[in-house]
């Protein structure tokens, strides 16, 4: 079981207004936003290939568990702009392990990350632009030397960059 990490990379400007509905389904509003969704989530890998050239995404699995649960610790947010904190996940979601065990249930599909909007958690995260800048262009496909598109495993070094 792994999760997608999907972050947009592309403003607003020349957006087909399907892929604005398509990217609000996803919460993926602004710029440098990040969401996380179960690969076996239905329709999940027709919406990535409608906005690929607005996002770019990978798998997380069991080895990316650190890259999930900084993300969560560093940029994981409640409603009222309060921190995720494991005191708070231990007392809301019983899961006494804390953060670590939050990303631990989320990467093996026992929980998902967006129907913790119940509880008060936002589902998207907030990102900086990336440290160091872009190796290579945001206007092209990642597979053609650009950022746009699916990265595969590569997604948690943008993800580190980001934090």
């Amino acid at each position: 079981m792994a999760v997608f990490l999907i972050i947009r990379l592309r403003g607003e400007a020349d957006i087909h207004p399907d892929v604005e509905y398509t990217l609000n389904l996803l919460r993926l509003r602004q710029k440098f936003a990040a969401s996380i969704y179960p690969d076996d989530l239905p329709g999940i890998r027709e919406m990535l290939r409608k906005v690929e050239y607005w996002t770019t995404y990978g798998k997380l699995d069991v080895k990316h568990r650190e890259v999930l649960v900084e993300l969560i610790r560093r940029r994981g947010r409640l409603l009222g702009d309060k921190p995720i904190t494991d005191e708070w996940v231990a007392s809301k979601l019983g899961l006494y392990g804390g953060i670590n065990e939050l990303a631990e249930k989320l990467l093996k599909g026992e929980l998902r990350y967006h129907e913790l909007e119940k509880y008060g958690v936002k589902p998207f995260f907030r990102l900086h632009p990336p440290r160091g800048g872009f190796k290579k262009t945001i206007k092209r496909h990642y597979r053609d030397g650009g950022e746009l598109g699916d990265r595969g495993e590569a997604i948690g070094e943008l993800v580190l960059k980001m934090l």
